[in-house]
C-alpha cells in the first residue's frame, strides 16, 4: 500500500484536495473535523494519511509515507541532508509563501545583507551584546547568513508573531515567512533587497528511503503518471 501524507486541515488541505481531484484522484475526510481519517478513490493502492504540514517532512524522512504534501521551507529547514531523503515531484503551485529577512525601516543605511553585517558589528560595540534576528527557521537563516558573510548576531527562537518581536524590543531584525508582506509592512519592517532565503510553495515530495515492494512501484508510477509528477 502506497501512503500518501497531506495536511489534515485549512485551506492547505482543500487546496491539495482540489489539485488530486483536477488529476483524477479524489482524497477525503471520512470522519468529523476531529478524527485523522481519509480515503483515495480513483486509483486502488493508496492509503490516505491526514498529518499537519510541519510532520510531513519527518514522516517522509522516516520512510513511514511514500509521498506527501509540504511546503519547500519545511522540507528545508527540518530536513538538513533532504536531497537524501526526499525527492521533489510536482511544485502544486499555491501556498506560495517566502522567507526573508527584514529590517526596521528606520534603518535607512541598511538595504543589502553587507550593510547588516556592518549594522551587526556596530551594534554589538555600542550595546555590548550581538544583534538578535528572530525566527523560527534557525537552519535555513543561519546558513544565509554564513554564505552571505554575516557573522555577528545572534539567533531568537520565535513560535509565533514574529514580526512583532522588534517591537516588542525582544529583537532587532526577523526572518519569517510572508505572502503578501502586508504584516511586515504594518510592524514597519522592511525586506532587505538581497533578503530572500527561499521561495516556497506546496509541493508532492516523494520519500527516497520508504521500503516499496514490486506492486507498490507499480502503483506509485500509474500514480505519479496519473499526476503529471513522474
Amino acid at each position: 500500500m502506497i501512503k500518501l501524507g497531506v495536511p489534515s486541515k485549512g485551506r492547505l488541505m482543500d487546496k491539495t484536495f482540489q489539485w488530486f481531484e483536477k488529476r483524477g484522484v479524489t482524497l477525503m475526510r471520512t470522519g468529523s473535523d476531529r478524527e485523522y481519517a481519509g480515503a483515495v478513490e480513483g486509483i486502488d493502492g493508496v492509503a490516505l494519511v491526514l498529518l499537519s504540514a510541519g510532520e510531513v517532512p519527518r514522516e517522509l524522512a522516516a520512510g513511514r509515507i511514500h509521498l506527501g504534501v509540504t511546503g519547500t521551507d519545511l522540507i528545508h529547514d527540518k530536513l538538513p541532508l533532504w536531497e537524501q531523503q526526499v525527492e521533489p515531484m510536482a511544485e502544486m503551485g499555491f501556498g506560495h509563501a517566502d522567507l526573508v529577512l527584514a529590517v526596521p525601516k528606520a534603518w535607512i543605511d541598511v538595504d543589502l545583507t553587507d550593510d547588516l553585517d556592518a549594522a551587526a558589528a556596530a551594534f554589538r560595540a555600542a550595546h555590548g551584546f550581538r544583534l538578535r534576528i528572530a525566527t523560527k527557521y534557525h537552519r535555513l537563516v543561519r546558513d544565509f547568513l554564513r554564505d552571505a558573510g554575516v557573522a555577528d548576531y545572534a539567533l531568537v527562537d520565535s513560535q509565533g508573531a514574529t514580526e512583532g518581536t522588534v517591537a516588542n524590543e525582544t529583537a532587532e531584525a526577523i526572518a519569517d515567512i510572508t505572502s503578501s508582506g502586508d504584516t511586515l509592512r504594518a510592524n514597519h519592517l522592511k525586506i532587505l533587497s538581497d533578503g530572500l532565503i527561499l521561495a516556497s510553495q506546496a509541493t508532492l515530495w516523494r520519500s527516497r528511503v520508504a521500503e516499496v515492494t514490486d506492486a507498490d512501484r507499480a502503483v506509485l508510477a500509474t500514480l505519479l503518471d496519473r499526476l503529471g509528477a513522474d
